[in-house]
């Protein structure tokens, strides 16, 4: 349990001021406490570390922002959202498959499954080429704002291009699912 003191505004102060063992003293007081919140919501994982580490950080480069250093544990606890809401919205997923070199890959399905395969890529050539590249770019991780920079455009534009992109291609592989399973 975290004492009282630990988070005391004169301690805040001094860690906006500069004072390197005042903010690790507040920092190293506050990660039992941000990996309590974590675990709770998530269960133990190694994303738990990788949450508080985050939070820190984000308590860290904000504390100069901090009006009030009475309220220093319920900004340090916001920021502990903002991480989590992160986590929930997919940002801490691993963008690429890692593998070892020295085994052999792990098959989806097998080579000689009986089931017909739906082509993605034809589904993917029913959208215009802006369309998949903003599907391209969603898949790689990166956020609509982001996206909407990189096209300069708005965000709004970008959301909306996304979903008429699923309708199209889900338009797409229903037609062709249908036709796979009326030839066979």
């Amino acid at each position: 349990m975290s004492d009282p003191a630990d988070f005391a505004p004169e301690r805040v102060r001094a860690a906006q001021n500069g004072d390197e063992r005042a903010l690790n003293a507040l920092l190293n007081a506050l990660e039992p406490i941000l990996r309590g919140y974590f675990i709770k919501r998530i269960g133990h994982g190694p994303d738990v570390d990788d949450l508080v580490q985050n939070a820190l950080l984000r308590v860290h480069k904000g504390l100069e922002d901090l009006r009030k250093p009475g309220s220093f544990k319920s900004f340090a606890m916001k920021g502990a959202l903002y991480e989590l809401q992160d986590y929930y919205r997919g940002r801490y997923d691993m963008k690429e498959n890692l593998f070892d070199p020295e085994k052999p890959l792990q098959r989806t399905t097998e080579a000689n499954d009986s089931l017909p395969g739906v082509d993605v890529e034809r589904a993917l050539e029913a959208l215009s080429p802006k369309a998949r590249r903003i599907i391209e770019l969603r898949e790689y991780g990166y956020r609509y704002r982001e996206i909407a920079q990189m096209i300069d455009t708005t965000e709004a534009a970008i959301k909306m291009q996304v979903k008429r992109a699923f309708d199209k291609m889900r338009d797409a592989l229903s037609s062709l699912l249908a036709f796979i399973l009326v030839a066979g």
